[in-house]
């Protein structure tokens, strides 16, 4: 055998080894991803019920028309909102919905709709479970923080995160029914608490075509791991005292914590933290947003959520579609020139 063929040879042999470890490397990714989805959506699942959906005109202003909307999310739980749109809007349209953070509820994002609805999107809002019109009170989160300590108590429910995420999945259900609504342009915006539901709905429904988490991505490992919990343990802090009361827990540690998650949000320091649901999202249009020095999302675990994440669209040959906006002196709180630029992430990807 000529020398020369010899090393033409060896180098196509090389490339066989080359493609097929890169090829099983990917098929393993998928295979992972697939199976830490569909673990997640069997986690959440429920009987489905009829979505029985029910609409009110709330009028005209502003050449914007308003919608109040209600429909089940399961046999026990039904989800307010509002929609919003061009009077004169024809056809099928993009959609952007809107979650609000902890004691919060739809109304407040109404600002935020009405300037996406200006350019041409529906905007949409829905009250998270034990907020607003889901609450005796219509605001604030004692309540909330009540439901949360129910489920520690009980082992039921999820009303941190993954009930929303049901219910945000439900949402989509609804809009499949309008006929103002173009499916494949499906976006979702969320603040803090919403953040975090944006980001997970993302990652375990498709049809969420862009998603912008903003100041709630974040692994929740990494601030176990480096004692950086409890800024984000005070949004639940009535809760969890009311849990370390039942355990007899003088002082609230790391390792109460951790048993404190694990009843309430089981596998979210774990398969279902930031780093590895972030990656999910890929290729669909991505961008993170968050604050420099938020306590609540400490910067190394946002790092860590990223770099796996654009592991993930380079892998999907995606990489224009994910970005990180890292908001410089900035908190707990998203800045206007953020907003705007989550305003033109969703202009970009989804069209109006």
């Amino acid at each position: 055998m000529r020398p020369q063929f010899k090393s033409y040879l060896g180098s196509f042999v090389l490339l066989l080894v080359v493609v097929y470890s890169v090829n099983t490397a990917t098929s393993r990714l998928l295979a992972d991803a697939a199976t830490r989805r569909a673990a997640f959506l069997n986690l959440i699942d429920r009987p489905r019920v009829p979505l029985a959906a029910e609409t009110k005109d709330l009028g005209e202003s502003e050449g914007l028309s308003q919608l109040h909307i209600s429909f089940a999310a399961d046999a026990a739980q039904r989800v307010p909102g509002i929609v919003l749109k061009q009077t004169k809007s024809a056809g099928r349209r993009p959609v952007v919905v809107a979650l609000h953070g902890t004691g919060g509820n739809k109304e407040g994002q109404l600002a935020l709709l009405k300037e996406l609805a200006g350019r041409g999107f529906i905007g949409v809002a829905i009250d998270g479970r034990y907020h607003g019109e889901r609450t005796r009170a219509g605001k604030g989160s004692v309540e909330y923080n009540e439901a949360i300590l129910r489920a520690y108590r009980t082992g039921k429910e999820h009303p941190f995160l993954y009930d929303t995420v049901w219910d945000v999945m439900r949402l989509i259900d609804y809009l499949e029914t309008r006929a103002d609504v173009d499916l494949k342009r499906i976006g979702v915006i969320g603040f803090s608490k919403g953040g975090m539901e944006t980001y997970l709905a993302a990652a375990v429904d498709p049809r969420i075509a862009v998603a912008v988490p903003c100041i709630g991505v974040q692994s929740f490992r990494w601030s176990l791991d480096h004692n950086s919990w409890k800024s984000r343990i005070e949004t639940l802090q009535a809760a969890i005292n009311g849990a370390a009361k039942d355990a007899g827990v003088a002082e609230i540690d790391t390792d109460f914590v951790r048993k404190f998650y694990d009843r309430i949000v089981p596998g979210i320091y774990g398969q279902f933290d930031g780093p590895e649901m972030l990656p999910l999202i890929a290729p669909r249009p991505l961008l993170v947003i968050n604050g420099d020095t938020d306590p609540r999302t400490p910067l190394p675990g946002v790092t860590e959520c990223a770099t796996n994440a654009q592991k993930a669209y380079a892998g999907a040959r995606a990489e224009d579609k994910f970005q990180m906006l890292i908001q410089e002196k900035t908190g707990h709180s998203v800045t206007p020139s953020s907003r705007q630029a989550a305003i033109e992430w969703f202009v970009k990807w989804l069209k109006p």
